[in-house]
């Protein structure tokens, strides 16, 4: 069984332009994330997604893997096959797994990956599993940039949104406050199939892919994790996530 990891990454996100590129502790982000992905010793190999010379010409540098993509995708996923079918072709090996992990959550360890992937070991069945954490403060749980998820009690995800879900204005102030974090592992066939499917409704009325695959009625597994993740979709979430 061939497990890849493919890192999309671009320098035109429209809340913080470049930011794969912003030092953390003297080293861009996509670099954090690149090693650290890398130390997974359940993935074969990892790669880096990118349609900027800038960041395929950095990760050369440091003597790791980068594939050059379409600069027309407007999702991850839409990146990540394409390099997966490059990768494919150069290499003459059939992927049977595809991690996605997102550039933009330096803080993802090697333990993560691994959580994230091992449900698919045991159970042949799962097309897609996604990692969640707890989120700590009411602030980051109404905060609109992070994406909240609610399960069910097989860990299968029943929703997700940008919105402050459970609902903490009904007088029940103390519910359970998850969070997606972006380490997705996808069936190779699974990841070609949900990239032909028309965007949902929820999908595009939350902004949140995973969306797609309920509303088609096929099941998201999410595994939680006890290690902090956070995102960084402004400069001031970099402040803080350097500290």
């Amino acid at each position: 069984m061939s497990v890849i990891a493919v890192i999309p990454a671009r320098m035109s996100s429209s809340r913080f332009p470049g930011k794969p590129m912003k030092l953390i502790h003297g080293i861009p982000m996509i670099g954090h994330c690149y090693y650290r992905v890398r130390m997974c010793n359940k993935v074969d190999e990892t790669y880096v997604a990118t349609c900027d010379a800038e960041i395929y010409d950095y990760i050369d540098s440091i003597g790791g893997k980068a594939v050059m993509t379409s600069d027309l995708h407007e999702r991850a996923s839409d990146r990540a096959a394409e390099a997966m079918l490059t990768i494919e072709d150069q290499t003459g090996v059939r992927t049977s797994i595809l991690v996605m992990v997102q550039g933009d959550e330096p803080m993802d360890t090697p333990t993560m990956v691994e959580q994230a992937i091992s449900p698919m070991s045991s159970d042949a069945s799962l097309q897609v599993v996604n990692l969640m954490g707890n989120i700590e403060t009411v602030a980051e749980f109404e905060d609109p940039n992070t994406v909240k998820v609610v399960v069910g009690p097989d860990h299968k995800a029943i929703y997700f949104s940008r919105e402050a879900i459970p609902s903490r204005k009904k007088g029940v102030t103390k519910v359970p406050m998850l969070k997606q974090i972006c380490i997705i592992p996808f069936r190779r066939d699974y990841l070609l199939e949900f990239n032909r499917t028309p965007e949902t409704p929820l999908e595009k009325i939350e902004s949140v892919d995973m969306m797609r695959v309920i509303e088609s009625g096929d099941r998201v597994k999410m595994v939680l994790t006890k290690e902090e993740s956070y995102g960084v979709d402004t400069p001031e979430d970099l402040v803080r996530l350097e500290k």
